[in-house]
């Protein structure tokens, strides 16, 4: 096995590791206080979606990638890369505008009750489900273009001028408008989410900051002491993280999308989308870890099972005995 191709086979396998256990963790945190309590918060079904998006995001790019670097499976036929292709950009681009809701909702959650943003947010969570909806037809249909273009690497596609090679796949446009509109139809959907959230994280933080000063200065008049805003403290850290995780990954990934398509010739290397899809994968499986760590109900949850485990294990053997 070349060496390239074991570095780029561990690299995936890294993702696969962290990736699809801790967005697995997430998952079934929320299904079991979904079963517990019967309910879930708004912003918790989001981060649910999200969960499910990002694993599909690791589990069917990075897993698939890993077997077939080292392979141990080769799917990437011509259906194989069609299926592949179309599936990891619209969950990529599904995971991208998921993390815009929730930070578009939790903005709406700081509102004063009785606004105009609280009829809204009230709005949005009456109809949460069809913004999920409406966000799964608008990235279908985006994305689309993987279903009629992606062909396995067997089709002597490193000669076109127009195409993107992605190691096992070969992207081919039929033309230069072409490849160029799709591209900048990739890189629209990812900036305008990515500005919006932005704008939404930076009121959340304008709000908390203002916030916390208001609270040290009443302190300071009553003579009261002690620990306080933690919970502000861990939204305000939650939502930083998960944005900066977004601009660093999306931005280096969307860098990388531009100037593939300042090419003219198929490249002979996949380094350049290998790179690309190595840092968008990143953000699906750290961003359960932010998750994990923020999350007071699936951190709790996750708790909960860890330690029902050994006690179950205990009443089996002395049942036993």
């Amino acid at each position: 096995m070349p060496s390239e191709e074991f570095v780029r086979g561990m690299l995936y396998l890294s993702l696969t590791v962290v990736g699809v256990p801790g967005n697995t963790a997430v998952i079934v945190a929320f299904f079991l206080l979904l079963y517990y309590e019967n309910r879930l918060l708004p912003a918790d079904a989001i981060v649910l979606h999200l969960a499910c998006v990002n694993l599909l995001v690791v589990g069917v790019r990075c897993l698939l990638e890993t077997l077939a670097s080292f392979r141990l499976a080769n799917i990437f036929g011509d259906i194989g890369c069609k299926a592949v292709i179309f599936v990891y950009r619209t969950s990529r681009s599904l995971s991208i505008w998921l993390t815009f809701v929730l930070s578009a909702y939790q903005c709406l959650s700081i509102a004063p009750p009785g606004s105009r943003w609280a009829s809204v947010r009230a709005l949005v969570a009456h109809y949460l489900w069809f913004v999920f909806l409406f966000l799964w037809l608008l990235n279908t249909c985006m994305s689309s273009a993987a279903i009629l273009f992606s062909f396995g690497t067997q089709n002597d596609s490193s000669l076109a001028n127009h195409g993107i090679n992605v190691q096992f796949c070969y992207v081919h446009f039929p033309s230069k408008l072409s490849k160029e509109a799709n591209g900048a139809a990739q890189v629209g959907r990812d900036v305008v989410p990515m500005a919006l959230m932005t704008l939404a994280s930076l009121i959340i933080l304008v709000f908390l900051y203002k916030h916390s000063q208001q609270v040290k200065g009443l302190r300071s008049t009553s003579g009261g002491s002690g620990g306080g805003g933690g919970a502000e403290q861990r939204a305000a850290k939650a939502v930083v993280a998960l944005v900066t995780l977004y601009v660093v990954f999306y931005g280096v990934d969307n860098g990388l999308w531009v100037y593939t398509l300042t090419m003219r010739k198929t490249m002979r290397s996949s380094l350049i989308s290998d790179m690309r899809i190595f840092f968008s994968s990143l953000y699906a499986a750290l961003s359960p870890l932010v998750i994990i760590a923020s999350n007071r109900k699936v951190n709790r949850r996750l708790r909960c099972v860890v330690q029902e485990k050994p006690v179950q294990e205990k009443a089996t053997s002395l049942s036993t005995m």
